[in-house]
């Protein structure tokens, strides 16, 4: 059996509706922020009271009140003074009380006195944003991948700093493009590339120069990718300068290489533009190695492909076309051996048919200490065939310059108030309100970003 005594519900209806703004606007739970609400209150009691005492809360939403009370059982001897109280003190306070029940005594809230007041706010402000922080780290660790667009709001020591709608998100230096200059205010698209935890809250790492920003900005401009008709198999970048795309489709009617081109080009050079005038060279897949190799190196002509071992092939390139094949200091080769997931060895014709017999053999001998590549075809797939004299489409027709051999190269284009309101009242005015400040998590962000580049 329970009996209370001078217990007066507080009428707290607009605490109710405050609460109701927290949730919404930090996409928090109701019944995490009512939870969160009786512990700020039982905190705060126990510090007015200043002894051990076991308290509660109890807040009824549809009645809109809020009761703060200690709760003791009734014994002889007190050997759990929290949840304990002596017949003898328990009868000072109600006559008619016996062993084995429970006292319960209402506290007014308004009687906690500062300190207490300022408890109850900081553990509302500290669970609250405990739980934004777990619900911002959830949502955007599902959307690693994906692109984010928002504004520059501070550029420090080369790191990027962007508010990206529900936090802000960083963009160390290695992530960035090189040639690309930003300021606060300016606006940017990038890739979410990981997002961490960290004592602050959680941290968006954004990317312009990972693959799967590239990936992701086709998928917008070109609807055979976003439907599945055309799929991307293969990414390789060198971020800012070139990057290399491979795409195929099961539909025979489609042109993959055509779709991501799109009329006089529009596609692929909304895309350029994106990228700071990045050259996209966009090739057809193909599982045949050889095929493969000639598509990779175009226009330069290929006219053998020696696989060796696994991990290695020998391309003999028309000595006129070497220079293409290589690329300016080794980046079409560099590509080219990212996209097939080989290391590769280039000949002009005229060198290859010159090599010695001991030449021959190394050059067509794996090393030991060859490091396997990410391989897209397997060890299985290739032969020695020579490359035939097979076209590849080339969109533009001819490369400008030894470096601009492209398959489907794109063009360059720009581009604290003391009034008379109640003190329950102020604790949650005051805790929303800060909520609703900003921390120090911006330096923060970019202080962590500084120790990583380090």
């Amino acid at each position: 059996m329970k009996k209370k005594v001078n217990k007066e519900a507080v009428k707290a209806a607009e605490i109710v509706a405050a609460l109701g703004l927290v949730t919404k606007d930090k996409s928090i739970g109701m019944d995490l922020v009512l939870e969160t609400l009786k512990d700020a209150l039982t905190t705060a009691a126990k510090k007015f009271l200043g002894t051990p005492v076991n308290v509660e809360a109890k807040i009824d939403r549809d009645k809109g009140t809020i009761e703060v009370y200690t709760r003791q059982t009734v014994v002889e001897v007190v050997e759990d003074p929290e949840h304990h109280i002596s017949l003898a003190d328990a009868l000072e306070i109600q006559d008619d009380i016996v062993v084995g029940e429970e006292l319960e005594q209402s506290l007014d809230i308004n009687m906690f006195g500062r300190m207490a007041v300022q408890t109850a706010k900081q553990v509302i402000v500290q669970r609250v944003r405990e739980a934004e922080r777990d619900r911002i780290f959830s949502d955007y660790s599902e959307r690693v991948g994906e692109i984010v667009t928002g504004k520059v709001q501070q550029v420090e020591r080369g790191n990027v700093l962007v508010d990206i709608g529900r936090t802000e998100a960083i963009m160390p230096v290695r992530e960035q493009i090189r040639k690309e200059k930003w300021s606060q205010g300016m606006n940017i698209r990038a890739c979410i590339k990981e997002v961490k935890s960290n004592t602050k809250g959680p941290q968006v790492i954004i990317s312009r120069t990972c693959e799967e920003f590239l990936e992701r900005l086709f998928e917008s401009e070109v609807p055979e990718i976003s439907d599945r008709t055309v799929k991307i198999v293969r990414v390789v970048r060198d971020p800012g300068h070139r990057s290399k795309i491979a795409v195929t489709t099961s539909d025979s009617r489609v042109d993959p290489v055509g779709a991501c081109v799109g009329m006089r080009g529009n596609r692929v050079q909304n895309i350029v533009r994106e990228l700071s005038n990045e050259r996209i060279d966009i090739i057809s897949w193909t599982d045949e190695l050889s095929l493969l190799v000639k598509r990779v190196f175009a226009p330069a002509e290929v006219k053998r492909v020696i696989p060796v071992g696994d991990y290695k092939i020998v391309v003999v390139i028309a000595e006129e076309g070497l220079a293409q094949a290589i690329g300016r200091e080794g980046q079409n080769i560099r590509l080219a051996s990212k996209m097939l997931g080989r290391e590769i060895d280039v000949f002009h014709d005229e060198e290859f048919a010159s090599l010695s017999d001991e030449q021959r053999a190394a050059a067509l001998s794996e090393k030991l200490d060859t490091v396997p590549l990410d391989d897209p075809l397997g060890p299985d797939i290739g032969d020695n065939a020579d490359i035939g004299n097979e076209a590849v489409a080339d969109i533009h027709g001819s490369a400008a310059d030894d470096d601009d051999a492209d398959v489907a190269s794109a063009a360059r284009d720009e581009v604290e108030d003391d009034g008379d309101d109640s003190v329950h009242k102020e604790i949650i005015s005051d805790a929303v309100g800060s909520l609703s400040t900003t921390d120090d998590d911006s330096e923060t962000a970019i202080e962590n970003a500084n120790k990583s580049e380090v």
